[in-house]
């Protein structure tokens, strides 16, 4: 049986890991910025779940006191920590960077590549003290060096881009037999990080919704995916990527058939 803390788990790609692990028997962490977010995610899971396999901290993980926390706590409940993700993340309005008020350019920054710093060395200094663990980094949108397009998300890509280097740099740094490292890619997946850029914009919605739906994965698919990947893999350096070419025309296909069969009806 895993235990396995998930930074940013109370929505999203998170969450939805979160489920994925816990169906599997594991004991899971999760972590919410706020303490309502991080309350309402366990008694959501509490209703389907053992308890004792489920525990929560709230705080921010761009301040390296609430990570280590977030270690000591999960600890303290479970004994150790078999697997830690890196999944915390937040985007910022669509505009180019000049637009975006500072303050808002730094909660990025920080969130997204401070908070999966302090993670990894919080993880890693805790690994090498119990002897063993597996740490994943989630990467995005940008990771690849592309925004896709999307005009407007040049500071979120590239955060993103930078944590791509890191990870795969991370692997080398590690020299312990029973400490590995590696990265998750889940490809274009309908989170609220994708939709609350369309909060204040329906006519771009409406515009978008239809390719959206057909390139975007159902999230609890890439979870089931990502979670069986990370329990099984013992390879230091893995990086595990969802979205293909092919899987992306599989759906388009898919799409396309349904429709011809429903015209046809």
């Amino acid at each position: 049986m895993k235990s396995i803390i998930i930074t940013g788990s109370t929505r999203g790609i998170g969450y939805a890991l979160a489920v994925a692990f816990l169906n599997r028997g594991c004991k899971v962490m999760i972590n919410g910025r706020s303490e309502e977010s991080t309350r309402s995610a366990m008694a959501a899971l509490s209703e389907r779940y053992p308890s004792d396999h489920i525990a929560g901290v709230a705080g921010d993980v761009s301040e390296y006191k609430v990570v280590q926390n977030l270690w000591d706590e999960g600890v303290s409940i479970f004994g150790n920590i078999d697997i830690w993700i890196n999944n915390a993340g937040i985007s910022h309005e669509q505009a180019p960077p000049w637009l975006i008020p500072a303050q808002e350019l730094q909660a990025v920054v920080q969130t997204n590549i401070l908070g999966e710093l302090f993670g990894t060395q919080v993880a890693i200094q805790g690994f090498l003290q119990q002897g063993f663990g597996a740490l994943y980094n989630m990467e995005g949108m940008g990771a690849d060096g592309k925004t896709h397009g999307v005009k407007g998300l040049s500071v979120y890509g590239m955060t993103k881009a930078g944590l791509h280097f890191f990870n795969h740099s991370l692997a080398d740094e590690i020299s312990h037999p029973q400490i590995i490292t590696g990265a998750l890619q889940p490809g274009m997946v309908l989170t609220d990080l994708i939709m609350d850029r369309y909060r204040d914009r329906p006519q771009d919605w409406e515009a978008d919704r239809k390719i959206l739906n057909m390139i975007a994965s159902p999230i609890d698919d890439v979870a089931n995916w990502m979670a069986e990947k990370i329990i099984t893999n013992k390879k230091n350096g893995a990086y595990f990527k969802y979205s293909s070419t092919w899987r992306i025309l599989k759906r388009m296909m898919s799409t396309f058939l349904q429709r011809t069969t429903h015209r046809e009806k």
